[in-house]
């Protein structure tokens, strides 16, 4: 169930939000629209209201939006040649018709602004709990421990730049608000004994760098399909305490030792309902929300959320920078897939994606949220690229016929979708098998 629920409100959402993009754009330029389908193949059922013909087809990973006098290249056509009438796509200008491709992917891209800034004001700004908690340092990665003039496990932080008794919270702004190059001027008290520390600050310095491994225990909140994680037993709940006989106590200690594997297989001692047991897991390359290619085994912690309630503007900007940041980690992942540096097998296809979105169903509203936004923002992006078949092939094979002044011919036109629809069909095919492949039991 919460599968079925998690396909309609992720995938069927996006999609219609998607060819709504296209819809009221053709509509705003007067052009007749036959069919609205959420889905392809043979329609199941729906509605006809005026000329449109709003339906559910059989085959739910996509949908369309077929308009009269569409282009006969194009697949969702329907094989009746434009006839030269007003209300038709063909008959209207290139610069229309490349804003009617685009209104899909511009609609993906503006939809999570709406939709997190109605949940920041309704329900409110969600924020890692420890944030509202006393600065103190409880773990440091292993290079930074024991160097003179630096800060020290048990270290409670008095003040950060002259903000006294800061929260974890504060102490991020502080940090935030200090360039590179200058220093962070700390007083820290530790046994009673009270001392000043001076932290030199580089570029994107990470925080575990300056105060030590966040206060989050080492606790699975999430262990994905198909990673070594699941194949080595791993569970949601379980409790991390040590790495190749390392104790753990905090998550960054854990996230630390899986980064500095270089891939080797690692021995982790896990608490589970009260028992201790032991596992082997290999971590594999991937790539962070930043971008970055790490070691990861496939887990994501277990953060306790708080809400903080703010005002419509606050929301709106808090959303949009979201929504930025989303943006730019997907143009991010998509550079280092086509350059090489990401593979395509680490790609989610309809089953992965349906997965987890039944997996955010059952979590809660924030999860399906956070994982609708990352979808349209996907969509959009990937929509965007000039690839034939898809929005941004469309809106590249407009813009080389107005260069011309004149359109290509109907044959070049079938080619050129041909080939993108070849190219799209061949790696739906291999993202679908990889998606599968992670969910036999002996994959590895």
């Amino acid at each position: 169930m919460n599968l079925l629920l998690g396909v309609a409100l992720v995938l069927g959402l996006m999609i219609m939000i998607h060819e709504w993009g296209h819809f009221i754009v053709a509509r705003m330029f007067k052009v007749r629209v036959d069919v609205f389908s959420i889905g392809f193949g043979p329609r199941l059922f729906g509605w006809k209201r005026g000329a449109t013909d709003y339906r559910v087809s059989a085959l739910p990973f996509g949908g369309y939006v077929r308009m009269a006098g569409q282009d006969l290249s194009e697949v969702d056509s329907n094989d009746v040649a434009p006839t030269g009438a007003p209300d038709e796509l063909m008959s209207k200008p290139r610069w229309q018709r490349a804003l009617i491709s685009f209104a899909g992917p511009a609609v993906n891209l503006l939809f999570p602004i709406f939709l997190l800034t109605g949940l920041f004001v309704a329900v409110g700004l969600p924020y890692s709990a420890f944030l509202d908690l006393p600065v103190q340092v409880v773990s440091l990665p292993a290079d930074a421990v024991g160097k003179p003039n630096a800060l020290q496990v048990g270290d409670k932080l008095v003040s950060i730049n002259g903000v006294a008794n800061p929260t974890w919270e504060q102490a991020q702004k502080a940090i935030k608000q200090t360039a590179p190059g200058e220093k962070l001027k700390l007083e820290v008290e530790n046994g009673g004994v009270k001392r000043t520390v001076e932290i030199p600050l580089t570029e994107n310095m990470p925080l575990e760098r300056i105060l030590g491994y966040a206060p989050l225990a080492a606790v699975l909140d999430e262990v994905a399909p198909g990673t070594p994680a699941e194949h080595a037993g791993l569970k949601e709940g379980d409790i991390i305490r040590a790495v190749d006989g390392q104790k753990v106590d905090y998550w960054g200690q854990f996230v630390e030792r899986v980064r500095g594997s270089s891939g080797k297989t690692v021995k982790l001692d896990i608490e589970r309902k009260g028992q201790l047991i032991h596992a082997e897991v290999t971590p594999q390359q991937g790539v962070a929300e930043s971008g970055e290619t790490i070691f990861q085994v496939g887990v994501i912690v277990r953060d306790p959320t708080s809400y903080r309630r703010i005002s419509f503007t606050d929301g709106v900007r808090d959303a949009s920078a979201m929504t930025g940041e989303r943006v730019q980690e997907t143009i991010g992942v998509v550079g280092k897939l086509f350059s090489g540096r990401v593979s395509v097998r680490q790609l989610q296809g309809a089953v992965g994606i349906s997965r987890a979105a039944g997996e955010a169903v059952r979590k809660g509203p924030l999860a399906v949220i956070s994982l609708m936004v990352l979808i349209s923002v996907n969509l959009g992006i990937l929509n965007l690229l000039p690839i034939p078949i898809l929005d941004g092939g469309n809106i590249l094979l407009l813009t080389l016929e107005g260069i011309r002044r004149r359109d290509f011919s109907l044959a070049f036109k079938e080619r050129f979708v041909q080939v993108g629809f070849v190219f799209l069909l061949v790696l739906f095919a291999y993202v679908m098998y990889n998606d599968v492949v992670r969910m036999l039991p002996t994959h590895s």
